[in-house]
């Protein structure tokens, strides 16, 4: 039996985290000096490897798998990551660096670096124990790896100030934000809360851990690199600085990680609000990417924005009752209907006909109700019924060929089963969002 955390542990751990939150948030200035003995907890270290685990994840330079850490004894390597941690030695492997094309852009690579299983742990467990402080910090604006936080809050927002009339849009996100990050500047953002040196020293040495490729080990300056479990948060600590200066801008901005979005009320606003923009994070040793900045009109007829796999467009209500009223409605970005339909074709590719039609469909099964999870809280019932086309289609084509025939063949056998082989259908899962500020704002969206 692979070790979990317990549901007594688990409460622990949760009870740590709200007691750190707590004392953060009620003395913003505090700099934490006892954290590192949290760390290596057993509890800590037990939740850390339930996380990763569930994670799942590939094995790093070392060949290690989940599988065979669970094989050799987890027991065993979290009682040997306690006592090294507890003593000092421990000492992160280098990251092993692959490169993963970036969904719907041919050509374009996002690179991905791969932690041991050992040095996953770790990072998890110093994520548990310093979370909290930083969270205690954070703004309202952020929404991107923050707990009880989501994409669905900061399409909320986009909603709420459309409603309220601030209908020009300052688009962009942070060029190769996690790679990018200085490590010197990091640290100093680190050290206004934690004054301990060992975590310190952990998170100096997660940062130079370096990354392998082609056999060789590159360490930089710069990064915080993206497939480390504490990367997010470092990242929200870095960026938390740009949140903070824009305070006392003009717009609303919306962050969700290194995607950032500024809602103003005019054209002048808004390029103040880019140029603004663009000077802040040019103080913290990045830049904009210039391919997905510009400045947008939100109205009807007009161009639309695309934010966390979303495009935002004004249409006009079609009651006529209320033809004077416009709001923002939003549905699948091309890019989000284009990979979707992807990942149907590649499991219902020719290449895994010996698999069981059984099989097949719980695999569709399993991608669709993740789409239609996210998509459906929006204007998406069009979308999401050509994605629940698509499959049927696919899934027809993938028997019709099994049985050495054609699509009719296919389709002739799925419209015979009552339950259409067991795929799931996705049409009529729609939930329209609604502004939270209409009661209030009756007049603004006409």
């Amino acid at each position: 039996m692979p070790i979990m955390a317990s549901p007594t542990e688990v409460q622990k751990v949760r009870e740590l985290q709200r007691t750190l939150y707590r004392a953060a948030k009620a003395q913003p200035g505090r700099r934490f000096h006892a954290l590192h003995d949290k760390v290596h907890r057993r509890d800590v270290l037990e939740r850390a490897w339930t996380l990763v685990r569930a994670n799942r994840g590939a094995a790093g330079i070392d060949g290690q798998t989940i599988h065979d850490v669970e094989r050799h004894g987890v027991s065993r390597m979290l009682d040997e990551l306690a006592a090294d941690l507890r003593d000092g030695r421990w000492r992160p492997l280098p990251a092993r660096r692959v490169f993963i094309a970036k969904p719907g852009r041919a050509g374009e690579q996002r690179p991905l670096s791969i932690p041991t299983v050992r040095d996953r742990v770790v990072q998890a467990a110093l994520k548990l124990v310093i979370e909290p402080v930083f969270e205690a910090d954070f703004l309202s604006c952020s929404f991107g790896f923050r707990p009880k936080r989501s994409a669905r809050d900061a399409l909320q927002v986009l909603l709420d100030e459309s409603w309220s009339g601030s209908r020009w849009v300052v688009e962009t996100d942070i060029a190769n934000c996690f790679e990018a990050i200085p490590h010197d500047r990091l640290m100093a953002a680190v050290e206004q809360r934690i004054c301990d040196q060992d975590v310190l020293k952990l998170l100096r040495a997660m940062l130079r851990g370096g990354v392998m490729e082609h056999g060789t080990v590159a360490r930089g300056r710069a990064g915080t690199p993206q497939g480390g479990v504490v990367s997010p948060v470092l990242c929200n600590v870095y960026l938390d600085r740009l949140d903070r200066q824009w305070q006392a801008r003009d717009g609303v901005l919306v962050r969700y990680a290194d995607d950032l979005l500024v809602m103003c009320k005019t054209r002048s606003q808004a390029e103040r609000a880019l140029e603004a923009l663009a000077a802040i994070v040019a103080g913290l040793g990045l830049e904009l990417k210039q391919a997905k900045t510009r400045i947008v009109h939100l109205r009807e007829g007009g161009d639309g924005v695309e934010f966390l796999g979303f495009e935002h467009r004004i249409l006009r209500v079609r009651n006529p009752r209320y033809r004077h009223v416009t709001f923002l409605a939003r549905w699948p970005t091309r890019e989000k209907m284009q990979q979707a339909r992807d990942r149907i074709r590649e499991l219902t590719d020719r290449r895994r006909l010996l698999r069981p039609v059984e099989q097949v469909v719980r695999e569709i099964n399993t991608f669709l109700r993740g789409f239609a999870a996210y998509f459906r809280h929006g204007n998406s019932a069009i979308k999401l019924a050509q994605i629940n086309r698509y499959a049927a289609e696919r899934l027809a084509l993938f028997i019709g060929k099994r049985h050495k025939r054609g699509r009719r063949t296919g389709w002739a056998r799925l419209v015979a089963s009552p339950s259409r082989m067991g795929l799931i259908d996705i049409t009529g899962t729609t939930v329209a969002p609604r502004p939270q500020v209409w009661r209030n704002r009756p007049h603004a969206a006409r």
